[in-house]
Parts: structure tokens; C-alpha cells; sequence
């Protein structure tokens, strides 16, 4: 779904997603160089259009927002980076995961066995 979007929309989209819901003037303020803020609102235009933005009137204007659950966001962006770079394999991804244990403290790893049980539980149901 996102994955689908021109990059700049998807940056609006990621920027909406990490900020909450913004105004034109805080979106351009996050973007990495200076865009017009006619150009912001026609992105978001089309955007609201193809359903990954909603709009609605705020005390500072017109705001945007999501209009998918981040877990949704979450989960399609997640499934294109294991369809593209793990070959479809979501085992290569938590194994290139764990082959970040510098970065993992022993609490990360414990949830993760958590994770796996439950998921392992799961599919004996």
C-alpha cells in the first residue's frame, strides 16, 4: 500500500505518522528541503484522494492525519522490506535482526522469546 506512493508522498505520509496530525506549515517544516506550501496541499490532496490521509478543521486550520492504523502502515511497510531484501523470508529478517544483538539488550531478547512462544502457541490452537 505506502510502498506504492511516489517517495515524496510517502514522506509526507511517514512524516504525519511520526508527528500526528499537522498543518501544511508544520509538514514543510519537517520536510528536508523547502517546498511551497501549494505543493504540500496539492500532495496531500491527492493523498486524502487515494485514502492514506484524512483532513479536518482544527483551531490552527485544516489538519492531516493518517487515515490508516499505524499498525496497518506498520505491517505493509514491514512486508515490502522482507519481500524485497529477505527474498519473501521473514525467518532471514528476525535472523538479520538478531545479527544486531550489539543493539539488543537482554530485555529486547526476552521479549522476543516471548514473542515466539506466543506465536508458537498460536498455531497449536
Amino acid at each position: 500500500m505506502l510502498s506504492n506512493l511516489p517517495p515524496r508522498e510517502r514522506q509526507i505520509v511517514d512524516i504525519l505518522y511520526e508527528r500526528g496530525a499537522s498543518t501544511v506549515g508544520e509538514i514543510g517544516e519537517a520536510l528536508e528541503d523547502e517546498i511551497s506550501g501549494s505543493a504540500i496541499r496539492a500532495m496531500l490532496k491527492r493523498l486524502e484522494g487515494k485514502g492514506f490521509v484524512e483532513r479536518s478543521q482544527s483551531a490552527r486550520g485544516f489538519v492531516y492525519a493518517p487515515s490508516l492504523p499505524e499498525k496497518t502502515a506498520r505491517k505493509s511497510a514491514l512486508g515490502q522490506v522482507v519481500r524485497v531484501f529477505f527474498n519473501g523470508s521473514p525467518t532471514s529478517a528476525a535472523a538479520a535482526l538478531l545479527g544486531m544483538q550489539d543493539n539488543l539488550s537482554t530485555e529486547d531478547l526476552d521479549e522476543l522469546e516471548q514473542l515466539i512462544a506466543h506465536a508458537r502457541k498460536g498455531r497449536n490452537s
